[in-house]
C-alpha cells in the first residue's frame, strides 16, 4: 500500500527517513486500543449514514481478525508503514478495498493517536490501582503479624522515638493510598474523548462524537479541537503520578537495604528476592531493593523527557509528540514491575524481633516522652527540653539510660518528680504514654489497622 499521505508527493520516501521516523517498533502495543476506537468510529459512521450497516459490520469483523493475527504473532509489521494506525488501515484496505478506505472519514491520525493513548493510559491506571491495592494488603497483613513489635523510629537516620511496627507499615499504606488517589484524579483528565477533533480544526462531516464517547466509555468529550491534537497534559500528569509511586518505593527500598545489614540487623529478606556474590560465598545481596531504588531515576528521567518534549511546542500537532510513548511506556513498565515485586517482598520479609529488642533501649528513645512528662508537671517546654538534653549528656558520660539515673537527679529539676517519672521511662512505658490521634499509641494503631483491614478486605 502507498503512503496514506502520498498524493501530493512525486518521489518515494528515502529508506533512511522511513527508518528514522517509524514508531511501529514501539506503538504496536497500542493495537487493541487502535482497533477498539476504530470499531466505535465505524459504528458511528454507520449511524450517520456514511457507512451501511453491512459495511460497518464488515469493518468491525475484519478489525477483530487483524487483532487476532497481531496477538498470535502472524501479522506482518514494516517500518515503511510508520505506525500502528497505518498498519491496521493498510490491512483493512487490503481485505475490504473501498469499504476499508471509508473508515478514516472524519478523523485524523492526530486525534486517533491521542484517543489510543488515552485508552491505554486508562487501562494502565486500572492495572496500577490493583497492584497498589495488593501491596497495601501485604503491608496491612504485615502490620497485623507484627503488631506487638516496637521499632526504633528514625529522623536524620538517628534514633528518635519508639514506634510500633504496625504503625510503620500503615504509614506506607497511607502513602500508597495517596498514590492511588492521584491516579484516580488523573483519570478524570484522561476520560475525555479526543476522537473527532480530526487534524486540528474539526471536520465538516456531521460526525456524532457523543456516540463514540458512549461506546468507548468516555464520560466527556473534548470541547476544543485545536487543543486536542497538542494535548499531552494527561501524559505528563500520569507519569508524574508514576514518579511519586517510584519515589515511595525507592524510599522504602533504601530503608530495607539498610535494615538488612549486619549493622542494623533488623530484617531478614527472603532468599528468593536476593542474590549472591560471584567471589564472596557468604554474601546475600538485596539486589531487588537496590534496583527498585535505582529504577526511580529511570522514571524521573521519563518525566523529564516528556516535559522537555512538550516545552515550547506551537499549538496543534507536531511530530515531536511521536516521542512521548517511549517515555510513557518505559515509566509504566518500570513502576508496574516494581509494584509486582514489592508485595511478595513485603510478605516474605521477617523482622528480627530478638535482635531489635536487645538494642531497643539504646539511643534514648524515651527522651521526648520524658520532656513531655516534665511539661505536664508544669515545666515550660523550652526549659523541659534543655533539662532533658542535659540529662542525656549526663547519661552518655555515665554510660547509663534515663531510667537508671537516681531519683535525686530528677528531684533537682522538679521537687517530687521522681515519684512518677519512672513510669514513663523505658521504651515500653514511653510507647504507652502516646495519646494523640494518628500517633503510634497502641489503641490508635489498632483502630487504624482495623480501618484499613475493613477498607481493603485483607
Amino acid at each position: 500500500m502507498s503512503k496514506t499521505w502520498g498524493g501530493r508527493f512525486t518521489a518515494d520516501t528515502d529508506k533512511r527517513v522511513e527508518a528514522y521516523t517509524e514508531s511501529i517498533s514501539y506503538d504496536r502495543r497500542l493495537y487493541r486500543h487502535d482497533i477498539l476506537s476504530s470499531k466505535a468510529h465505524a459504528t458511528m459512521l454507520a449511524e450517520i449514514g456514511l457507512l451501511t450497516a453491512k459495511e460497518a459490520q464488515a469493518i468491525r469483523e475484519t478489525l477483530d481478525a487483524i487483532a487476532r493475527e497481531i496477538e498470535s504473532g502472524t501479522f506482518p509489521f514494516s517500518t515503511s508503514l510508520e505506525d500502528i494506525h497505518t498498519h491496521v488501515e493498510s490491512a483493512l484496505i487490503k481485505r475490504l478495498g473501498d469499504v476499508g478506505r471509508k473508515l478514516h472519514t472524519g478523523r485524523s491520525r492526530n486525534d486517533q493517536i491521542v484517543t489510543d493513548v488515552k485508552l491505554w493510559v486508562r487501562e494502565a491506571i486500572g492495572l496500577l490501582l490493583e497492584k497498589i491495592r495488593q501491596l497495601q494488603i501485604a503491608l496491612v497483613e504485615s502490620a497485623e503479624r507484627e503488631k506487638g513489635l516496637i521499632l526504633p523510629g528514625y529522623t536524620h537516620l538517628q534514633r528518635a522515638q519508639p514506634v510500633l511496627a504496625a504503625h510503620y507499615f500503615l504509614a506506607y499504606v497511607e502513602k500508597y493510598q495517596r498514590d492511588a488517589d492521584r491516579l484516580n484524579d488523573c483519570l478524570k483528565r484522561v476520560n475525555v474523548l479526543p476522537l473527532g477533533a480530526a487534524a486540528l480544526a474539526g471536520t465538516s462531516i456531521p460526525i456524532d462524537r457523543e456516540s463514540v464517547a458512549r461506546q468507548l466509555g468516555f464520560p466527556a468529550v473534548a470541547a476544543n479541537s485545536l487543543d486536542v491534537s497538542s494535548d499531552r497534559d494527561f501524559l505528563v500528569e500520569f507519569v508524574s503520578c508514576l514518579v511519586q509511586i517510584a519515589l515511595h518505593l525507592g524510599g522504602w527500598a533504601e530503608e530495607w537495604v539498610l535494615w538488612a545489614t549486619t549493622e542494623f540487623n533488623m530484617i531478614e529478606l527472603p532468599d528468593s528476592f536476593c542474590t549472591g556474590s560471584s567471589i564472596m560465598p557468604h554474601k546475600k545481596n538485596p539486589d531487588v531493593l537496590e534496583l527498585m531504588r535505582g529504577k526511580t531515576a529511570r522514571v524521573i528521567g521519563s518525566l523529564t523527557h516528556l516535559m522537555v518534549l512538550v516545552k515550547g511546542l506551537p499549538m496543534a500537532y507536531n511530530r515531536d509528540l511521536q516521542e512521548d510513548k517511549l517515555a510513557l511506556f518505559d515509566a509504566f513498565d518500570t513502576v508496574s514491575a516494581s509494584l509486582e515485586l514489592a508485595a511478595p517482598l513485603v510478605e516474605g520479609t521477617r523482622f528480627r524481633s530478638e535482635a531489635i529488642a536487645l538494642r531497643l533501649e539504646d539511643g534514648f528513645l524515651d527522651a521526648t516522652t520524658l520532656m513531655e512528662y516534665l511539661i505536664q508537671q508544669g515545666v515550660p517546654m523550652r526549659q523541659a527540653h534543655e533539662a532533658v538534653g542535659k540529662l542525656v549528656r549526663l547519661c552518655e558520660e555515665k554510660r547509663c539510660r534515663l531510667g537508671e539515673l537516681p531519683p535525686e537527679v530528677y528531684e533537682e529539676i522538679v521537687a517530687g518528680l521522681s515519684r512518677g517519672v519512672y513510669k514513663v521511662l523505658g521504651v515500653s512505658r514511653a510507647m504507652e504514654a502516646f495519646r494523640s490521634f494518628g500517633s503510634t499509641a497502641p489503641e490508635q494503631v489498632a483502630q487504624q489497622l482495623a480501618r484499613w483491614q475493613n477498607r481493603l478486605g485483607g
